[in-house]
């Protein structure tokens, strides 16, 4: 057991080396081995090329008979972009495989697993479960729901504000918790701003650290406010762009259509965008995830709509004050504390003197 322990994280640490790229895939890592040796790994590297098991089959360098193969995911047993994974498990000649957690998947959900047992090979289900379940809670939460895994991402200070009185607000955090915050951007599919953000600040919504990837940019602009000559209009060929509005007829589409920018058609909700139908909308063009960098009534408006699976919150030692001073969820607010969202904390993280809490929605995984 306990090699079994030692393998499998080995192959969620493989498997975490897709992150940012599968998109609506799951990361999955797998090893070979024999004799407690390590014949060969592999790990899904990207949306729409070959799986874990079949990326470590073909890097072997020996036969496979008699290893074990190890795999953070119920092997696939159907065809989508690539052949089932239980085809060249079978075919390798491999003894044993351990999974960590079953595809909820409906198309796998436990077949992949009857396959390889009936073919002869023995299976066992379950090592480090929980952390193979929690590496894909996106993947997992969106078999359930049909939509993005939504997170909350704001910086603010102590006494939590996220703004002083003048609006001023660059820079509330510090160099390398403002790092982290790019290294979010490259993990979640999309990023997403209410019209009031862009207005205001102009942003560009990329992410800077070097060699990774920019995640897709979601506006939410019910009335087509968004000007034509904003960093966000003017780069929309070089980074995927959306914005999401309820205007049907406007010679602004045309422009903003030629600008490369995309526009998704929501339907209004109490004169907002309906961020539900939204959500739908952009997990049909295959965003998987985003992170909410709003203001404070964007980021109450997916409280109060229960849209919210994860928060990062920033906190920097500073204290600003000021009753006018924004926080990070505005809106009308709760009345009664009883109605308060709860969250469960995840995880601590320090960045020198800035702090780190990122929490889960109490009701995630439910």
């Amino acid at each position: 057991m306990n090699c079994d322990l030692k393998y499998m994280k080995m192959a969620l640490k493989l498997a975490k080396k897709g992150q940012g790229y599968v998109k609506t895939n799951p990361m999955v890592g797998s090893v070979i081995v024999k004799n407690d040796v390590v014949l060969s790994t592999g790990y899904h590297r990207a949306y729409g090329e070959y799986h874990a098991e079949r990326n470590a089959i073909l890097n072997l360098k020996t036969p496979a008979q008699g290893a074990t193969l190890y795999v953070n995911l119920e092997p696939c047993v159907h065809y989508g972009k690539t052949p089932p994974c239980t085809d060249i498990i079978i075919d390798s000649g491999i003894e044993r495989v351990v999974v960590g957690t079953l595809d909820p998947n409906p198309i796998v959900a436990g077949r992949g697993i009857d396959k390889l047992r009936k073919s002869g090979i023995m299976v066992d289900v379950g090592i480090l479960k929980d952390e193979c379940g929690k590496l894909n809670e996106i993947f997992f939460h969106n078999i359930k729901t049909k939509m993005p895994f939504v997170a909350l991402k704001f910086g603010m200070t102590l006494d939590g504000k996220i703004a002083t009185s003048s609006g001023m607000s660059k820079w509330i955090t510090n160099e390398e918790a403002r790092k982290h915050a790019h290294f979010l951007r490259s993990i979640y599919s999309g990023i997403l701003v209410g019209i009031n953000t862009v207005i205001k600040d102009d942003p560009m919504l990329s992410c800077r650290l070097v060699g990774k990837r920019n995640p897709v940019r979601i506006i939410c602009d019910t009335n087509l406010r968004i000007p034509l000559d904003c960093n966000i209009v003017k780069t929309a060929k070089e980074q995927k762009t959306y914005v999401a509005c309820s205007v049907k007829e406007s010679n602004k589409i045309g422009a903003l259509k030629k600008a490369g920018v995309e526009i998704i058609m929501v339907e209004p909700l109490n004169g907002h965008i309906n961020l539900k139908q939204l959500l739908f909308k952009l997990y049909d063009i295959g965003i998987d995830s985003v992170l909410v960098e709003g203001g404070s009534e964007i980021n109450y408006s997916f409280i109060e709509h229960g849209l919210i699976n994860a928060v990062y919150s920033y906190i920097s030692p500073k204290l600003v004050g000021g009753s006018s001073s924004k926080t990070p969820v505005g809106g009308a607010g709760i009345r009664d504390l009883n109605d308060a969202i709860n969250l469960k904390n995840e995880n601590v993280r320090f960045f020198g003197d800035n702090i780190l809490l990122e929490y889960r929605s109490a009701c995630f995984g439910k």
